[in-house]
């Protein structure tokens, strides 16, 4: 079966079912990066696309991001707000408002201090974000050259931090965090997937690296999808160019848990996505 039959067949049972689970990252995804985190809106289109999707009541719409989770709802402006897992799957935030996180163990809260204080000795704190269990360095503004030359810095005086305690460091584009490595995007895909159940239609989709275990939790039980400009490699089945092809793709989703004649949902042309081996 080529993939153009299986997006379109997978939109079908959409169509005829009546919950579907939509997950997506943000940043990146359903909104370009910005230098700027607090301005980090979505491209045109994709608030009122997600705002259509979950008025049918037929989607649970959920964001899965890197960011706190309550910084999500600011910027999407939907409403209800939606299910939010933040700090890559630690943090989750629930519509009704309550917040769901592990406590961080001592030895992994003094080792994010720690790196906190190399940052300031080595005076980079202002490209520094930091969170609850992480730390991210972000070296999107600046060139080429100064960014190679940030990343081998942090990676050098972090490494040692982490070491021996239960922190990770990920890279991701346009920068690299140290974070507990309790938990990521993966575990929160796994329990979606377990409270859904098995017959319930499901798509993931994303850019970055940190996607990828996204991508890999859902494996075959879902859609996968990468959403980025340009593609790169990926465990994802496809590439989505964005913000083009991402937005048919919510269009088309919206069409399918609204229309009156559920037949018509995927009648119209879809999405190409590249296919990937």
């Amino acid at each position: 079966m080529v993939y153009e039959e299986k997006i379109e067949d997978f939109l079908t049972a959409v169509a005829r079912a009546p919950l579907s689970a939509l997950l997506l990252d943000y940043d990146g995804t359903l909104a370009p990066f910005s230098v700027d985190r607090e301005q980090a809106t979505p491209y045109p289109g994709v608030a009122n696309s997600l705002q259509k999707i979950a008025d049918s009541g037929r989607t649970r719409l959920v964001i899965v991001t890197g960011r706190e989770a309550r910084d999500v709802d600011p910027l999407l402006g939907l409403q209800p707000p939606l299910e939010v897992w933040g700090l890559h799957g630690l943090q989750r935030l629930r519509p009704n408002g309550t917040c769901e996180m592990p406590e961080i163990p001592a030895r992994a809260a003094r080792a994010l201090d720690d790196a906190r204080r190399w940052l300031t000795q080595q005076n980079l704190q202002h490209l520094a974000e930091i969170k609850p269990g992480s730390i991210a360095i972000h070296w999107r503004s600046l060139d080429e050259v100064a960014a190679r030359e940030l990343r081998s810095n942090v990676l050098l005086g972090w490494f040692p931090i982490a070491d021996g305690h239960p922190l990770r460091l990920m890279e991701f584009d346009g920068g690299v965090e140290m974070r507990f490595a309790g938990f990521d995007k993966g575990d929160a895909v796994a329990t979606i997937l377990r409270e859904v159940g098995p017959d319930v239609p499901i798509a993931y989709l994303g850019d970055d690296a940190t996607d990828e275990h996204a991508f890999q939790a859902l494996k075959d039980r879902g859609l996968t999808l990468l959403v980025r400009p340009t593609p790169r490699r990926t465990s994802a089945q496809a590439w989505l160019k964005a913000p083009e092809e991402l937005l048919e793709f919510l269009l088309r989703w919206s069409r399918a848990t609204t229309v009156a004649d559920q037949s018509a949902a995927t009648g119209s042309q879809p999405s190409t996505p590249r296919h990937h081996a």
